[in-house]
């Protein structure tokens, strides 16, 4: 489907849809099963430098195991996102360094989790921010993601300068679009005045087009992923579909999408990235 293809931080994607960092994607088994079933990117579970057995969202067996599947399904042409926690500049440096030793195409800091953000505070000031962001740049030479809490305690411009002033490619940010949101999908048309509508939004839309956003919750199906990205996201996370259908919801909601942009003329997903407008 190559509608749906995408070019992400300068990485061509053959799917603008991925799994989210968490849901079955921390054991061989599950990953792999991921690599099967769907032609997009695949996204690691966060890890740190040795593992975590707590907490259960983080539950990692660290970064050799990770690090070895990167080795492994790289070669093969598959685009890995691997992602990154830890409770210090220099267990991020050392993770981040052996990941890209490993092949990954982008590498996530993961600044959103409170396990980082109660051990390191990555935003308690923007030179702070900086500081970390900045070391892990220095030793890695792949691409940058950083994945963004939705309250920084900075405006949405400060956050999207900092990332840009860093050489970070990609914002992954949350996609809490209003549920009662009205969008005529025929015309790109939102009801009501212009404003964020998203956390995604709210980045995009600061960044100035510097800036790749990946949008990342509430996406169940086709007609979700349509409105992240006419909200500005450049590709999409899923992860309750994921966790209530398994691997196959990834492909199901690529199809959804595909057969929307089909039905309106649309021959890619660039095509419709940020082209929101307001009534």
């Amino acid at each position: 489907m190559e509608r749906t293809s995408i070019r992400l931080g300068g990485v061509e994607l053959s799917s603008s849809i991925m799994n989210a960092s968490g849901p079955r994607s921390a054991e061989r088994g599950e990953i792999y099963e991921l690599a099967a079933v769907h032609r997009g990117a695949i996204v690691f579970k966060s890890c740190n430098l040795a593992g975590l057995t707590t907490p259960d969202n983080l539950k990692n067996a660290g970064v050799e195991h990770f690090a070895a599947l990167a080795g492994e399904l790289a070669p093969r042409g598959k685009r890995v996102i691997a992602s990154i926690v830890g409770t210090s500049e220099e267990e991020f440096i050392a993770v981040a360094k052996r990941l890209d030793r490993a092949g990954v195409a982008i590498l996530e800091l993961n600044l959103a989790d409170d396990y980082v953000l109660s051990s390191i505070a990555p935003f308690a000031s923007l030179e702070r921010t900086r500081a970390l962001i900045g070391r892990v740049r220095g030793e890695v030479g792949c691409v940058l993601a950083v994945k963004l809490p939705p309250a920084t305690g900075f405006s949405a411009r400060a956050i999207a300068d900092l990332l840009k002033s860093m050489r970070v490619a990609i914002a992954v940010c949350q996609n809490d679009l209003p549920k009662d949101l009205e969008v005529d999908i025929a015309t790109a048309i939102a009801n009501g005045p212009e404003r964020a509508l998203s956390h995604a939004h709210a980045i995009f839309r600061e960044s100035e087009g510097l800036l790749d956003i990946v949008a990342v919750g509430g996406l169940n199906t086709g007609r979700d992923a349509y409105l992240a990205h006419l909200a500005g996201a450049k590709a999409v996370q899923v992860g309750s579909a994921l966790i209530k259908e398994g691997a196959g919801a990834l492909g199901r909601i690529d199809r959804e999408l595909d057969a929307i942009l089909a039905h309106h003329g649309k021959r890619s997903v660039a095509e419709i990235v940020g082209q929101l407008k307001f009534q």
